[in-house]
């Protein structure tokens, strides 16, 4: 069974969160993810706010965490992502805080809604993630 590296920005960061989507992921290594920026758009009724997506945007970069997900997960995981109707999952070039380049995939909304503040409680999920990752 092939594998595929999968880049998280969202509540995804969440190893737990993850793990319950895809059981067999494994968390490899924080990255970069060059000429994209992180936004809370839409409006979520369980988070009660924005949730996080991302979007072009030369000289920015969005922070997230690298997986490993197995062909069985990816199906688990498309349909969380709403791909592939309400999103699209693209190949993206991330960079180790290395330098390595490395090839993975993601996802980016086809229609991105309009800027909302996210809830706190969306937010401290995030902010955990980012410190157990090593990005903050």
């Amino acid at each position: 069974m092939t594998a595929s590296l999968y880049f998280a920005y969202d509540l995804n960061l969440d190893r737990r969160r993850m793990v319950a989507c895809c059981p067999t992921a494994k968390s490899r290594f924080s990255a970069s993810l060059p000429n994209f920026q992180l936004i809370f758009a839409g409006w979520s009724r369980e988070w009660r706010g924005g949730i996080a997506t991302i979007k072009r945007a030369g000289r920015e970069k969005v922070l997230g965490g690298v997986y490993e997900v197995n062909e069985s997960d990816m199906i688990k995981l498309d349909r969380q992502q709403g791909f592939p109707a309400a999103s699209d999952k693209i190949k993206v070039t991330l960079f180790r805080d290395t330098g390595e380049a490395i090839e993975a995939f993601t996802y980016l909304p086809k229609h991105p809604d309009r800027p909302e503040k996210p809830s706190s409680d969306y937010l401290k999920i995030i902010q955990k993630a980012y410190i157990d990752w090593g990005l903050l």
